[in-house]
């Protein structure tokens, strides 16, 4: 989804990290958000028992990097600490989870 707003259009992203808790996890994709210009618009993570979930919505208007590039290095980065991280362009996350 494409909104107007002060710096062009901002393109949304959903982002989901889940895996068993372990320090660090927050610090590592946003640090990595950070460094590619990707801002965070919103977010949310919870703990149950010992697994960790995170949702954020993010603008990747400004990165540098094409879309692809960042749903890899993303994967590369949940592979390295050891929980999954996906990235959805928030225009295909709405179409498929329809009820």
């Amino acid at each position: 989804m494409y909104i107007a707003c002060s710096h062009g259009l901002m393109k949304k992203t959903v982002i989901t990290v889940v895996g068993k808790d372990r320090v660090g996890i927050i610090a590592k994709v946003c640090t990595y958000l950070a460094n590619n210009r990707i801002n965070i618009l919103d977010i949310s993570q919870t703990i149950v028992q010992d697994f960790f979930n995170m949702m954020m919505i993010v603008d990747t208007s400004e990165s540098p990097k094409d879309f692809e590039v960042l749903l890899e290095e993303l994967e590369q980065i949940g592979s390295e600490i050891g929980v999954i991280i996906k990235a959805q362009r928030e225009d295909i996350f709405d179409k498929m989870h329809r009820i």
